[in-house]
């Protein structure tokens, strides 16, 4: 498996550094930043021991190389995937002042993505190559019950692990508006889109918790670990804009 994801990372820098090499030597860069609402739906032993689809968003900051159909950026996610809600005492010799405790299971995605897609028009399919890690965390926290915001009193990180992640992706662009040029005769945002797009994230092995993971017992903690591949399929509803 790290054999397959070195041999992914080095595709991945050959098809970045061909685009680089393509580009006119005048071209410019242009930022483009996409946002989305996305879900997750665990596959292989991963979706074996976690049932709940993950549920989070992206954010995606890129530069695009201006007259070819290349476009480098970092790509940041957040997905959660269980939670576990319950109210105890502050402590075993204040038991008349309760408290909000709160557990979950989390991921956040980092990776550095390769999309090649057409500069204009008002469809813009694209294709996404995608090499990071996944962080797979589960922490627990304490509220103040009394505070409208339920504040936090305090929190812990109870389990994580880590795990290389790589991938692939397809999704198009639609768009929405076309600014008019603005008093310099250049719009502050050139286009606005619906995006729309599905990932296949392939994740390497690692250790988690899922919900129902925790066991307390007089004032014990015991953890039910799970371990397997973390391949994830995401789909992703948001907006692009091009600066």
């Amino acid at each position: 498996m790290r054999t397959l994801s070195s041999v992914c990372l080095i595709s991945l820098l050959l098809v970045l550094l061909w685009g680089i090499h393509a580009a006119p030597a005048s071209a410019q860069v242009q930022p483009e930043v996409t946002g989305n609402f996305s879900v997750g739906l665990p596959q292989g032993g991963f979706g074996d021991n976690v049932t709940r689809a993950g549920v989070g968003g992206t954010l995606m900051a890129g530069l695009r190389f201006q007259g070819t159909p290349a476009l480098i950026g970092l790509d940041f996610g957040y997905m959660n995937y269980g939670i576990e809600r319950r109210t105890e005492p502050f402590s075993r010799t204040i038991p008349d002042v309760t408290v909000n405790v709160r557990t979950t299971n989390d991921i956040i995605l980092t990776h550095l993505l390769l999309r090649m897609q057409p500069e204009h028009g008002a469809v813009r399919p694209h294709v996404d190559g995608l090499f990071g890690f996944k962080y797979l965390f589960t922490s627990t926290r304490i509220e103040d019950r009394g505070s409208v915001d339920r504040d936090p009193i305090a929190s812990s990180v109870n389990f994580d692990d880590f795990a290389l992640s790589f991938g692939a992706g397809a999704g198009v662009d639609i768009r929405l508006a076309q600014p008019s040029p603005g008093s310099d005769g250049r719009p502050s945002v050139r286009g606005v889109y619906l995006n729309l797009g599905a990932r296949y994230l392939f994740g390497e092995e690692a250790e988690y918790l899922r919900r129902g993971s925790i066991e307390r017992t007089d004032g014990e903690l015991q953890f039910d670990v799970r371990r397997s591949r973390t391949d994830l399929l995401t789909f992703g509803l948001g907006v692009t804009l091009q600066f």
